[in-house]
């Protein structure tokens, strides 16, 4: 699979050279990156309301004058974007054990300086491509979220019987209503879901 078009690689790396080196290398197989020059200014940039709308991973040094890459890591967890951003870490030899758990934590990868190109870029594509699976899982919630605010409570109630498999009649017991305004509603609540049976439903709903 190959990564979006618009998909970004963020770069942050104490050193110049590294950083070059990192970006001539994405440009070669055609990636989009975007270099900083230490922590700080990327928690600028989530300062000023970043959130990752597009595939996107980050090569993260960990040592770094400054904060560290620890600690911005540290960060992107409390925020929660360590799923739809994932951290690969650029780390020397002696920082191997710190890398592992860090990837324990939840980091992607990490790669040992000096890196094989072809092993970092596969890990990279990777990233992405999980990057592009969280963010489309995120955008289906907020869809899902969007269309359950639209149902009455009425809706809810009979949803909520719909899914779990009873027939029109046991709902309408249930809720002490007449089968007819069950038919009505659970109509209404097949439009606004956007499904056309109770089983699309219940599967819509599952992980609810």
């Amino acid at each position: 699979m190959q990564p979006a078009a618009d998909a970004t690689v963020f770069i942050v790396d104490d050193d110049a050279g590294v950083r070059d080196a990192l970006a001539w290398l994405l440009r070669s197989r055609r990636l989009l990156s975007s270099a900083f020059d230490g922590a700080e200014p990327f928690v600028a940039m989530l300062q000023g309301g970043f959130r990752p709308a597009q595939p996107c991973c980050l090569l993260l040094d960990v040592r770094m004058p400054g904060m560290s890459g620890l600690a911005l890591f540290d960060l992107l967890l409390e925020r929660g974007l360590v799923q739809p951003m994932p951290v690969i870490f650029l780390t020397g030899h002696a920082d191997v054990p710190t890398a592992v758990d860090m990837v324990k934590r939840g980091a992607f990868d990490f790669c040992e300086k000096p890196f094989s190109d072809n092993a970092l870029v596969d890990r990279i594509e990777e990233a992405l491509k999980r990057s592009a699976e969280v963010l489309a899982a995120q955008r289906q919630k907020g869809a899902l979220l969007h269309r359950l605010e639209e149902l009455t409570e009425r809706e809810r109630d009979v949803m909520r019987l719909v899914a779990k498999g009873l027939p029109n009649k046991l709902i309408a017991d249930q809720l002490a209503i007449s089968v007819r305004t069950v038919e009505v509603h659970r109509s209404r609540v097949f439009d606004k879901m956007e499904v056309k049976s109770a089983v699309e439903l219940a599967n819509l709903l599952r992980d609810w």
